[in-house]
């Protein structure tokens, strides 16, 4: 049967057809077999208003590549994928929509909102999903969950329920980040701190009493309204005459305290700092340790409330603003600074968020954190890379209680109903019929929903069926790997990690595989801000998937960031034609003809050489991958095939090739077939389409690469000699070219190679391997001797460990030719040396020209001047 493939390499011709029939053929879905070890990833779900990134596409080629490893090694592997609900990006997604046809979200209502927006998420939300199929990704798409299906909210509902039974949830008032615009709480993931040029306004507190007063640093003044205290270290002895003593609120005129307490930093600002236990996480905790006032000056649009006195109505920059010239009036503003400082903004709609004291659902997260720390330490959880050990730990031990409610509509509704008549709390799956309290009978459910990452912390295990002990939870969990980049490692992984233990006793994956952000080339993170963001698909249409997989990974280390070049994504598909262009060439060697295995002992050291080449590969790239060095293994990869298996062993055996003479021929083709197999086996995970277009081409024992068996090490492919015995050769041609390149001698100018030893063992090397040695060394013929006899004088040598390579000089050169060009190249030069000292020796031309044009002419000189000793020296030598 003749196998080929087509003359230059389409991959918009062959991504596509193959995806299709990977699917078809269901290669990448998994079902409980026990014969079998079970190996799992769950994938991070992308919001279904997402559109695939950079990001994206190098989280999800991690796991692919991990997936389609583990397939091949045996392994019922799942990669279970799925989307968000993404509460707040969907809702204001469906807002700005209902807007544009002039349709207020409230006016629809409750009911008819959440139709609306389950019609956008049909329509749109499955966009991302689509798009991750174009970069290979092998997920089991029949299992394919979304945050918001039936069984999810279930497994969310029991959860509530559960840890408010328990006594781990509660409502409460504390600290939150306020969206003004949005009107809702937002977690800390959903806040992005910008560096942001700002002020210190420096405040005069007068001292209750006395002509005195303290100056305090702030950078929002408006917050003052809601000032309870002034609070200095007990330790900094410029303030203790002033502890316990009142200070005049400015522009409010009332007393509060001078309070002591440690998490004053003596060193920063004035000392003395402002305590706005409504409005700052950190004052809320002093607040709490001196019973102090809790004052929310703000409404919920960031305009000041009742609170706020003759300040009520405005917005807070407004506010400040007129607060800022008052104090000024009044001689209480001692002077303003510059001031870059950290700003949060909400990362959907980019307000300014206020930490402010509101009534909210809150998750005590003390008891529930210390399983999660444990897990760390004994092993059960491992991160990769290690480093980010500490980053975990640090959260969980200084871990804040969980605000988990949202002022939405989009989400899992929080199954809290409240008495009509006496208010009581009870939360329950169903609404209750009768209040246990009073009797009654009418019910509010809370119009709050739940925190996106309530539900997303139950993700690996809600999708294998939990709370229901399904076959698939008790075979596929816990799952084995997480991969996901540094930026969520609190949000989300610590959430997940102590959900395990709290819900099924179990961590729910061993390692987290951390990598960094995909950055432009110039370092940026990539932002639509900076329209230096580059599109994944659009690289897949002109280059394809491979290549892009391939850049992403090539120099890829874990917990690192990297910069994405769109050269080196020429340089990944010049590899993939390279892999192509190779595979095309044994193949149309092949003649039609089924390659049969052949006996070892029959091969050539060229043969051996290269398949204990491709058999240690294999060791190497399974020990890298299980420690997740995805980029130390694709480098070697790429290595080994470019150099190694097309630049040299191709190279060697095409003699044998040719020469249908040659006993060797049916061991070259065995060996070209079987180390271009194993190469493809190992490339595979990496550049799924590419080798399974030329496995399935190449070979029929196995039907597809996806479920071929991986690369194992075989001792019997060990050839430690070959490997040797070549490497010399492969150092002697290098000589060998080397010398030919500085002489100008072309490739198809051949001469004699002597090979003088006096080691036995390296003259039988090369007698061995004088075919592809003679081949590649661009020689007439091979003349392997122990002296020096019948080389002449002029020859010229390359030295190698315990031999020299002589090459006679008339053979390389035409003697005569070569000291013609090299006399005109003499004329050349002295023309040119004459014209430039003439312009550098003429004074007008020095007074008057540019200093870029004298140092160019100067450059010149230098240049001309040392190819004219050069010419002059080869000259020399070439007439003796």
């Amino acid at each position: 049967m003749e196998r080929n493939i087509e003359k230059t390499y389409d991959p918009q011709g062959i991504e596509e057809k193959l995806y299709q029939n990977w699917m078809e053929k269901k290669y990448f879905h998994a079902e409980v077999d026990r014969s079998k070890k079970p190996f799992t990833i769950v994938m991070p779900p992308p919001n279904i208003t997402g559109k695939l990134h950079m990001g994206h596409a190098l989280d999800n080629a991690l796991q692919d590549i991990l997936i389609r490893y583990k397939r091949m090694q045996g392994y019922n592997a799942l990669w279970i994928p799925g989307t968000d609900h993404a509460a707040i990006s969907t809702e204001v997604k469906v807002t700005n929509q209902l807007k544009e046809e002039g349709i207020d979200k409230k006016e629809l209502g409750r009911e008819g909102f959440l139709k609306r927006t389950w019609e956008w998420k049909e329509e749109y939300g499955g966009t991302i999903t689509s798009q991750l199929k174009k970069i290979g990704s092998s997920c089991d798409w029949d299992r394919e969950r979304f945050t918001m299906d039936e069984g999810c909210s279930k497994a969310v509902e029991e959860v509530f329920i559960k840890l408010y039974e328990e006594g781990y949830i509660y409502q409460g008032a504390r600290i939150i980040n306020w969206c003004p615009v949005c009107k809702t709480t937002i977690s800390d993931a959903e806040v992005e701190h910008e560096e942001k040029a700002g002020h210190f306004w420096h405040i005069k507190y007068p001292i209750a009493g006395s002509d005195e007063f303290v100056v305090v640093a702030t950078t929002r003044p408006e917050t003052m309204l809601g000032d309870t205290a002034l609070a200095v270290n007990p330790k900094d002895e410029r303030y203790q005459n002033i502890i316990g003593k009142n200070v005049i609120l400015p522009l409010i005129n009332k007393e509060i305290p001078v309070i002591a307490d440690e998490y004053v930093d003596m060193e920063f600002g004035t000392g003395v700092v402002k305590i706005t236990p409504a409005h700052d996480p950190n004052d809320f905790e002093v607040g709490k340790r001196h019973n102090l006032a809790q004052i929310n000056v703000l409404t919920d649009d960031a305009t000041i409330n009742e609170n706020g006195g003759k300040y009520e109505g405005m917005d807070r920059y407004e506010a400040r603003k007129l607060m800022v010239s008052e104090l000024k009036e009044q001689g209480l503003l001692a002077k303003i600074e510059d001031h870059s400082h950290n700003v949060g903004t909400h990362d959907r709609c980019k307000t300014i968020v206020e930490p402010l004291i509101k009534q909210q659902w809150f998750v005590k997260m003390e008891e529930l954190a210390k399983p999660a720390i444990e897990a760390l330490k004994t092993g059960d959880l491992t991160f990769v890379p290690e480093r980010f050990d500490k980053t975990y730990l640090n959260w969980l031990e200084n871990i804040r209680d969980w605000c988990i409610s949202r002022q939405i509509w989009w989400g899992h509704r929080i199954p809290a109903y409240y008495c009509d008549s006496c208010h009581e709390v009870i939360v329950s799956k169903e609404m209750p019929d009768v209040c246990p309290k009073c009797g009654a009978i009418h019910f509010t459910q809370d119009e709050d929903t739940l925190d996106t990452w309530f539900s997303s912390a139950l993700w690996p295990f809600s999708t294998l069926g939990w709370p229901e002990n399904t076959e698939e939870l008790d075979y596929f969990y816990p799952t084995d790997v997480l991969v996901t980049g540094y930026d969520i490692i609190f949000f989300w992984v610590i959430r997940m990690v102590f959900s395990g233990y709290a819900h099924t006793g179990k961590s729910p994956f061993h390692t987290v595989f951390i990598h960094g952000l995909v950055r432009d080339s110039l370092g940026r993170k990539m932002s639509k801000s900076l329209g230096n963001g580059i599109d994944p698909l659009e690289i897949i249409d002109k280059y394809g998937a491979d290549a892009l997989r391939f850049t992403l990974v090539t120099g890829n280390a874990p917990g690192n960031d990297m910069r994405f070049h769109l050269e080196r994504v020429e340089a990944s598909r010049n590899f993939a034609n390279k892999v192509w262009n190779a595979s095309r060439f044994i193949m149309m060697n092949m003649d039609s003809t089924k390659v049969e295995a052949v006996d070892l002992s029959t091969l050539t050291g060229a043969d051996k050489w290269i398949l204990s080449k491709v058999n240690k590969l294999a060791a190497e790239i399974t020990t890298n991958m299980e420690r997740f060095e995805l980029g130390i293994a694709v480098q070697k990869l790429y290595d080994f095939i470019w150099e190694e298996f097309c630049d040299w062993y191709i190279e060697m055996v095409k003699p044998r090739l040719y020469n249908e003479e040659d006993e060797t021929k049916k061991a070259a083709l065995w060996t070209l077939r079987t180390v271009l197999i194993q190469s493809l086996k190992l490339l595979h995970p990496y550049m799924p389409f590419i080798t399974e277009e030329i496995f399935t081409t190449i070979q029929e024992e196995e039907e597809s690469i996806m479920i071929s068996t991986w690369p194992e090490y075989k001792e019997e492919w060990n050839f430690e000699t070959e490997e040797d015995e070549v490497e010399i050769m492969k150092t002697a041609v290098r000589g060998i070219r080397n010398v030919r390149a500085e002489m100008n001698v072309a490739p198809s100018k051949k001469a004699k190679v002597f090979v003088v030893t006096q080691s036995e063992k390296l003259r039988a090397i090369f007698e061995k391997g004088k075919v592809f040695f003679a081949f590649l060394g661009y020689a007439s013929e091979v003349v392997v001797q122990q002296d020096k006899e019948g080389i002449s004088e002029d020859a010229v040598s390359t030295v190698i460990p315990d031999a020299v390579i002589y090459m006679p000089f008339a053979e390389l050169v035409d003697i005569e030719k070569e000291i013609e060009r090299l006399q005109k190249e003499k004329e050349r030069l002295e023309k040119e040396l004459s014209r430039v000292n003439g312009m550098l020796h003429n004074e007008k031309f020095v007074s008057k020209a540019p200093e870029q044009k004298i140092n160019e002419e100067k450059e010149k000189l230098i240049k001309y001047t040392q190819m004219m000793e050069q010419v002059e020296l080869r000259l020399e030598q070439l007439k003796r």
